[in-house]
């Protein structure tokens, strides 16, 4: 059986960036946990995280990004750059099975185990199975209302919720302040 679950979402608008996730984790057609928690604040608060994928794969991933990130501290792509090369290369590393979404103050990440690093051009990403569910709700919010950006993350993510049966209403949303 394969695990699923997850949907990530990221956001940027005014002053903030905002990234959520849902909480479900599934073992085929069997709910494990609900309450999941997908994100994670990174470099001293300064970098918000979220993965879709294996959860020690994932918890691996931020141990290794965050070593990244100290080494190469106020310097989220070149970080992110170095552990998308380790990850590609590394013979344990690239059987890992996740996703990163990675934003601070100025970018927003997205980064594979293919060797990705991806900055979408308007500031929104999604990764998981209601994933594009949630960029689709989350595109058509900033397009047509004055929400913030974790009001349009926290709502993507519902409405992912509705038509993706691996994602739950169970969402935990952070935010930090941006420059763009």
């Amino acid at each position: 059986m394969q695990m699923r679950g997850t949907t990530v979402v990221t956001v940027r608008r005014g002053g903030s960036v905002a990234i959520g996730a849902d909480g479900q984790v599934s073992l085929g057609s069997t709910v494990l946990k609900s309450d999941a928690v997908k994100l994670r604040r990174l470099a001293d608060g300064k970098v918000l995280t979220g993965f879709a994928g294996s959860t020690a794969d994932a918890i691996a991933l931020f141990e290794r990004f965050e070593a990244k990130l100290k080494e190469f501290p106020r310097n989220l792509p070149r970080a992110a750059t170095e552990l998308a090369k380790e990850w590609r290369t590394d013979r344990a590393l690239r059987r890992l099975e996740a996703m990163l979404i990675a934003v601070d103050a100025e970018h927003t990440l997205l980064l594979s185990g293919r060797g990705d690093v991806l900055q979408p051009s308007d500031g929104i990403l999604g990764i998981g199975s209601g994933g594009p569910y949630a960029v689709a709700a989350a595109r058509a919010l900033l397009r047509h209302t004055n929400l913030s950006a974790v009001e349009i993350v926290r709502e993507a993510l519902r409405v992912a919720a509705e038509l993706d049966v691996y994602t739950n209403e169970n969402i935990v949303v952070e935010e930090i302040a941006c420059s763009s």
